[in-house]
């Protein structure tokens, strides 16, 4: 079976029942009439980013990873148009100030992102903390935000 047409199945079946584990995964192939070895499936699990996440119901189920989803994107540059007014740079961390109220939103679509390049945030009413594992990965985070903030007063 073509490698594009047993990942469009394994998109289906995420999508349509709770699997958590690879094993699940086969013999839901399987009653399709779908054989894969298991090294075949753990490559398509990270070819495709399928992650595990809770449910509804906080059971471990797989998911497709949507980092990089354009919606969730599009909320983030959205976020940074009409909240963040200042972005500095402190050794591994950003200090990203918003309007009032605005900070709690974006440190929320930051952690929704999942980028590899921020460990976590805090926030409060109008400053948000990114933290990042490397200065390397801070920099990166605060040529985003600059770009987008430069973008942003040229239209």
């Amino acid at each position: 079976m073509k490698k594009e047409l047993r990942q469009a199945k394994i998109e289906q079946l995420i999508n349509q029942r709770p699997l958590a584990n690879q094993e699940e995964l086969m013999a839901a192939l399987k009653e399709l009439g779908i054989s894969a070895t298991q090294a075949t499936i753990s490559r398509d699990i990270r070819e495709m980013q399928i992650v595990k996440q809770q449910d509804a119901q906080g059971n471990l189920r797989y998911m497709i990873f949507k980092a990089h989803n354009s919606s969730e994107q599009d909320k983030l540059n959205k976020a940074i148009y009409d909240s963040v007014t200042a972005v500095i740079l402190v050794e591994f961390m950003n200090v990203i100030h918003t309007t009032p109220r605005s900070a709690n939103v974006l440190a929320a679509i930051l952690d929704d992102l999942a980028l590899e390049d921020i460990a976590g945030t805090v926030a409060g009413f109008d400053t948000v903390v990114v933290i990042s594992p490397t200065r390397e990965s801070a920099v990166k985070i605060n040529t985003l935000f600059n770009e987008h903030l430069a973008h942003d007063e040229l239209t």
